[in-house]
């Protein structure tokens, strides 16, 4: 249901998850009329922004438009109509006001001719940007150039770790390309986005598929997963937590609930017991003695309240009374290798063997004495 690359509903072919318009089919009361602000996506869906539709026409998702632009027009594809839209820029924060930008018309052919001869400067564009930042020294990463459709304006998108000067390199630009420039500085995790590929898990990348909202991912959520701290197998591919540490956090949070609080220690006879980890699938908990702690002991949630309610009043109690656990299954029975050389025996053989020798002489014999009667 919907677009095989993204999964929203006919997305004409983005490379980012548009929103599904829910409320496309509810008819709109008689006495009011349709929502005219339009939200259009840019460069596959990397950037959206919104405008008034000022037109006569009726536009629907998928439709490209040429909107008002700097000093000039821009073309992008209409992701979202509808009253739905009014919901995207609440929250975005984007106020309705009358400075809103407008669309200008239905993109003609000529608009899309310019706009993909706008594309095609891009890469050769990025490569020029990139050795001059080089030549003059800056500590910066060029990810991205968008070049508006009608080639009067370009947006770089940079990476950088500490403040950059940039006004002598904005100059250099100018006059090199032609065109006005804006920077725009964005974080790894963007420029993941922007460059695309293939995580861990054998999928393209959240970030540049569907993934919108950034959120921030520490450490903590792998601890409540009981997962190992380990920081290359924890990042992704822009350096930083992977997002997807976040997608089961708070069902293990749910799950957790039910763990007993400030149960790290048990008192015992035997000495201390500490605990190693929480199972939430099989609700245990497992414990191992300190003077031992290579032989872990899997308890049930109950058990450890119990003796943790104990240890309350003082008392210590004798044993951990683990889990029994399930045997695990035998192996399956290995047939062991068998010398059998010379004890076949191979009589059979030999007389299927004089049998065929018998056959083939009496088949020869009248052949032969044919011949001597001949001669």
């Amino acid at each position: 249901m919907g677009c095989g690359q993204c999964g929203s509903g006919g997305c004409g072919g983005c490379s980012r998850m548009d929103v599904w318009n829910w409320l496309a089919e509810i008819p709109l009361s008689p006495y009011d009329k349709p929502f005219d602000i339009v939200e259009v996506s840019f460069n596959n869906g990397s950037r959206k922004d919104f405008y008034r539709n000022t037109t006569r026409h009726s536009f629907e998702k998928g439709d490209m438009v040429t909107v008002e632009g700097m000093n000039g027009f821009d073309v992008g594809m209409v992701s979202l109509t509808g009253e739905l839209v009014k919901l995207q820029m609440k929250k975005k924060r984007v106020a309705d006001t009358p400075d809103l930008k407008k669309i200008l018309r239905r993109a003609t052919a000529d608009d899309l001719a310019k706009m993909e001869a706008s594309k095609k400067r891009e890469k050769e564009v990025l490569i020029r940007s990139r050795a001059i930042a080089r030549n003059m020294g800056l500590e910066m990463k060029l990810t991205e150039v968008e070049i508006q459709a009608d080639g009067k304006k370009a947006t770089f998108y940079y990476t950088a770790d500490e403040r950059v000067d940039f006004r002598e390199l904005i100059k250099v630009y100018a006059s090199e390309f032609r065109v006005k420039v804006e920077m725009r500085q964005i974080g790894a995790r963007q420029e993941s986005a922007k460059v695309g590929g293939i995580g861990t898990c054998g999928r393209e990348l959240c970030c540049s598929t569907w993934l919108s909202d950034f959120k921030s991912v520490s450490t903590t959520a792998a601890r409540y997963q009981n997962l190992s701290i380990n920081q290359a197998k924890l990042s992704g591919q822009c350096g930083r937590l992977k997002c997807c540490l976040n997608y089961e956090l708070d069902t293990y949070l749910d799950a957790l609930k039910d763990f007993p609080e400030e149960a790290d220690v048990l008192q015992t006879v035997s000495g201390p017991a500490l605990l190693q980890k929480r199972d939430i699938f099989k609700n245990l908990m497992w414990y191992a003695y300190e003077h031992n702690p290579t032989k872990p002991y899997a308890l049930t949630i109950e058990r450890v309240k119990e003796i943790l309610e104990l240890n309350k009043q003082g008392i210590a109690v004798e044993e951990l009374k683990p889990v029994e656990e399930l045997p695990a299954k035998g192996k399956a029975e290995e047939h062991e290798f068998v010398d059998v050389v010379g004890q076949i025996s191979l009589k059979s053989l030999e007389k299927s063997s004089k049998r065929r020798k018998q056959k083939q002489k009496k088949s020869q014999q009248p052949q032969q004495q044919k011949k001597r009667n001949n001669s």
